[in-house]
Formats: C-alpha cells, structure tokens, sequence
C-alpha cells in the first residue's frame, strides 16, 4: 500500500470535515479549488520519524490537490543530511518552484536555503522547525516551548502527587533543531524550580533514539537510584530511555514524550512511559498547505504572532497520559484504538477503558 492510499485510509473520519472547510473557504477564496497552477515543494527532514511519510506529506499534498488540481507537489525527504536538503531546495527551485516548505534538518544551514530562494524571488515557509538565523517568509508548527513546559510541568505534577524522591534527566533532541531549542526551553521553564534536581541533560544528535539510549544508560549507571523521572523531548528518545531502564534491568521511572507515535501510546498503556503529546499531523499539514497556496497566487498571508521576526501560527498541544489516552484515541484520525490495542496489549488497553474493534 502506498504512503497516499496507508493516510487515506487512516484519515477517512478526517475527510468530512476537510471537505466542508473547503466548501465554507470556497464562499470566501475564488482561489480555492481552481487557482493559477503552481509548484510547491515540501521538504521535509529524516526518516527516523515515520511522520513525514505517513502523515505529513500525504496531508499536505491532499490539501493542495483540494486548492488546486493543478498544482504540483515536489516532495523529498533529507535523511538528517543538511547538505542532502540543500541539494534538495536547489533542485526544487531549478524545476521552478514557486513555493519552498521547509522542516529544516539544521536550522542555521538552512539559513542558506531561504537567502538563495529569496533572490529568485521564491517564498519560504518553515514548517515544524523554525529557522533562526535568517526569517523565513512564514512560520506553520505547534508551539513547541508550550509542548516542554507542558511535558515538564505534567511529570512534576505526577512526582509530587506520589512523592517521588531523587532527580531528573533530561533528554533533549537535536542541537541543530531550532525547535528542540525551543522545547528544552519549555522543559527548563517547568522543572528549574520544581524542587526536582536536574541531574544531568543531553542533546541528543539528530534525534536519533540510539544516542539517546547509550547516554541514558551511562546516565543510569552513574546516578543510581537517584533518578525520579525522565523528560524526554519526543517519543523516540523517550522510547530510547525506556529501552536504556530495561536494558539494566532497573524498574523505569516515569518518563515524558511528545508525538503520540502508536509505540509511545502502547508503551502508556504498558506503564513504560508516563506521556506524550497529540498534535495532530493534519492540523500543521493542512494550515501549510493554504498558506503555501496562497503564496503561489501571489497573496502575502499575515501571521497571528510573531516568532524569530517570523509571520507565524502556532497551535497548542495537548498533553496525553493514561488518564485520557481512551478520549484522545477516540478522537483521533491519526493514530487510533486498534492501532495500539494490538494482542499484546488489549488486556492493558481493557483495564484503561480503551474501546475498540477485535
């Protein structure tokens, strides 16, 4: 089954509601449904997250199929290489790009990327990441400080409620991901003055769980039995520390994510991870999907705040843990009860409350 037709069919309940926010954007926008033909890149980071093949792209290009049958989107993915997406934009921008969506693998070489665009008079919008150094023409992504702070303050409210002792870890993700920056942030604002101490913290290079692992294990050995709980900046690295606990065959404290991967969501259930953050892929893919529209037709779309002296849009996430992963998963067009209740976990998924098809 092809990455279009696996969004499709996990996105059915989605379609109803699209198809009447396009019908409403029809009565307001004479470019909807039938604009000038442009193409528009969508450029997205690494592999290392399933997303961007499962649920980004295929949400995006639907969008814009939806604005403008004929449209074209050029759509690669970078595999964490920097220069590999540099290559990528210059090639976009030679098959004539009119639009450039961008998730940066590094936000400073990016940089790099919107100067070039920018002389050919090419928009860039950053989607999911910011790029810092140099402003993009426009910023789409969930608020990533909110999601932190929200992680952060989460577990220390746990802590407190069952009288946790010891300290923290924190994993952090890239350090050339402006985003992760802004999430550490968040996590710095939640748990500097928790009364929790920070142990130790680590940015973990391209996210990559496997280095976020081996230093969650060393971390374990060092501070042994001093650990309360673990925030980890997404499911992967999150999943990463879960690994690292069972690994040394020690009992895994709580510990934090943020993606709501299908994994993340078992390991809830399983008790192996306390959170994680829902933020729905189809929000931030649809939202770029307009602006990026809009830019093709020549529009200049304002931004509802202002980030790194970018037009932005930020949405707020929405912190999961066991207590409403049953509500969430109801809900959800992304990731939903079946997904997750697979055989090994449908007794955990029953004792949750969790509903769903056998």
């Amino acid at each position: 089954m092809s990455r279009r037709t696996t969004a499709l069919a996990l996105t059915a309940a989605f379609a109803l509601a699209t198809a009447t926010a396009c019908a409403s954007e029809e009565d307001t926008n004479d470019g909807a449904g039938g604009g000038d033909s442009a193409t528009i890149a969508f450029l997205m980071p690494d592999i290392a997250s399933p997303r961007y093949e499962l649920w980004d792209a295929p949400f995006f290009e639907d969008r814009i199929e939806e604005l403008c049958p004929d449209c074209t989107v050029l759509y690669q993915n970078a595999n964490a290489d920097a220069s590999r997406q540099q290559e990528q934009a210059n090639s976009a921008l030679a098959q004539g790009a009119d639009v450039l969506v961008i998730d940066p693998v590094d936000s400073d070489a990016a940089a790099s990327i919107v100067n070039t665009s920018r002389s050919q008079g090419v928009p860039v919008i950053a989607y999911d990441r910011p790029i810092s150094s140099t402003p993009a023409d426009y910023y789409i992504s969930f608020d990533n400080e909110a999601i932190g702070e929200t992680i952060g303050q989460s577990l220390v409210d746990h802590l407190d409620a069952t009288g946790a002792e010891g300290g923290l870890l924190q994993v952090n993700g890239s350090p050339t991901d402006a985003a992760a920056g802004l999430i550490k942030q968040g996590i710095h604002n939640a748990i500097d003055d928790s009364g929790y101490e920070l142990l130790a913290e680590f940015d973990t290079p391209g996210w990559q769980p496997a280095e976020a692992q081996d230093w969650v294990a060393g971390q374990i050995n060092r501070f042994n039995g001093q650990i309360a709980g673990v925030v980890a900046a997404n499911d992967g690295t999150g999943g990463a520390a879960v690994a690292a606990f069972q690994a040394a065959g020690e009992e895994i404290p709580p510990v934090t994510g943020n993606d709501f991967e299908v994994a993340a969501a078992q390991r809830i259930v399983a008790g192996q991870q306390y959170n994680t953050i829902s933020k729905p892929i189809e929000i931030v893919a649809t939202a770029a999907a307009d602006v990026a529209y809009q830019f093709s037709q020549g529009e200049t779309p304002e931004g509802e705040v202002e980030l790194f002296d970018t037009p932005s849009q930020l949405f707020e996430p929405t912190v999961v843990t066991l207590e409403n992963l049953p509500a969430v998963l109801a809900e959800s067009t992304q990731v939903t009860a079946a997904d997750v209740c697979t055989a090994e976990y449908a007794e955990a998924c029953a004792a949750a409350g969790i509903e769903w098809e056998q």
